[in-house]
This record gives structure tokens, C-alpha cells and sequence, in this order.
């Protein structure tokens, strides 16, 4: 008999069975970040799964770090300074998704990037504003009551897309707030939700 407790936990529904999917859910969604390298990094990410299943983007990310030249953090000022062979370069990668315009997106969202940097001193404090820089904890009972979008989501779009940004519509903002902690949207039954919120009250 197994002694792995590991697939007995409660999760949400959309962590499946698969163990990148649980390690994932386990670890990183949910949790706040406020790590300007690993927030350009799920800027970028959510930005290339549009279209696609989020598994997928989970699977190439190791490939999609390396491409990017992520030796220890992204670098949105390398990222911004990509040429047009280094453009190319990425489009023969069949490690990533490579489509043209999202490798342009993400060269244009790190140039836009810095700008925040510069402007806010990290782009944490830009983007963490749109929820006042608190964790919005809900209580959701099932995955379906879940929202593809908010008014908070949709603000945050609007904003980003008025400074150049692009891959940035609200339901992709949404993600991006759900996978970077801004939203505490585990549900109410799964493990991480009571863990989630245990954590913030430590952080008081």
C-alpha cells in the first residue's frame, strides 16, 4: 500500500490527477507574489497560453526559461532588447509556443515593464494596487462559481492596455491575478484555501 498522502489531499477540481498539474497547485497558484522576476514571468506565460490549455504552458515553461534567457530570473531589460534574429531564433523553438505575435508581445509587455519599474520602483507596487495590495480571499464552494473575469481584472486590462501592453484582455488579467495570489480563488473545500488564508494572517 502506498504511503503517498500526496493524491488523498482535497484539491480544486482543476488540479486533476496529473502531478505537474498538483505540484503546481500545490505550491505556486494562489500564493501572493511579489517578485518582480517572477511576476514579469507569469505576465509572460499567461500572454502565451491564450488560446491554449494552461497544462501546456506548465509543460514548456522549463523550455520557455531557457529561451528567454532566464540563467537565474527573467530580465525584462534583455527580454526588451530582443532583435530581429533573436525573433527568429525563438520562432524555430519547438520547445515554446512559438507564434510571432506573442514573442512580439512579450518584448513589448518587458519594454512597457521596465517603464512601471522606473515609474512605481517595481512593478509589484503597480500591480498589486488594483486590489488595494491585499489578497481578495473568497469562498467559493465549486469551481463553477469561479469568474473568468472581475471589475478588478477588467481595470487592470484597461490600465495595461493604455500603456502598450498587449495579451493583457480581462480574463487573461484574471489568471494572472488567481496564479500570482492577488485572488484567493482555491476553493472553499481544498486544502491550500485554510492555508492560504492562514498565511496572510501570519504575515500581520
Amino acid at each position: 500500500m502506498s504511503t503517498d498522502n500526496t493524491s488523498k489531499k482535497c484539491r480544486c477540481t482543476w488540479a486533476g490527477e496529473r502531478p505537474l498539474y498538483q505540484h503546481y497547485h500545490d505550491t505556486e497558484w494562489g500564493v501572493p507574489l511579489h517578485d518582480d522576476a517572477r511576476l514579469f514571468e507569469f505576465l509572460l506565460l499567461e500572454g502565451a497560453q491564450a488560446g491554449l490549455s494552461w497544462i501546456t504552458i506548465l509543460r514548456k515553461r522549463e523550455n520557455h526559461r531557457a529561451a528567454f534567457d532566464d540563467f537565474d530570473d527573467f530580465d525584462a531589460t534583455r527580454i526588451a532588447n530582443y532583435d530581429a534574429p533573436k525573433i527568429e531564433s525563438l520562432l524555430q523553438d519547438a520547445g515554446i509556443v512559438r507564434n510571432r505575435l506573442k514573442i512580439n508581445a512579450a518584448i513589448t509587455n518587458a519594454q512597457q515593464f521596465i517603464e512601471i519599474q522606473h515609474e512605481y520602483g517595481s512593478f509589484s507596487n503597480f500591480i498589486w494596487q488594483f486590489v488595494n495590495h491585499q489578497t481578495l480571499q473568497n469562498n467559493w464552494q465549486t469551481m463553477t462559481e469561479v469568474p473568468a473575469n472581475t471589475a478588478q481584472s477588467d481595470k487592470m486590462s484597461r490600465t495595461l492596455k493604455q500603456r502598450g501592453f498587449k495579451f493583457v484582455g480581462s480574463t487573461i488579467c484574471y489568471a494572472f491575478m488567481q496564479a500570482t495570489g492577488m485572488v484567493n480563488d482555491h476553493t472553499a473545500n481544498c486544502f491550500r484555501h485554510a492555508q492560504l488564508i492562514a498565511h496572510k494572517r501570519q504575515q500581520k
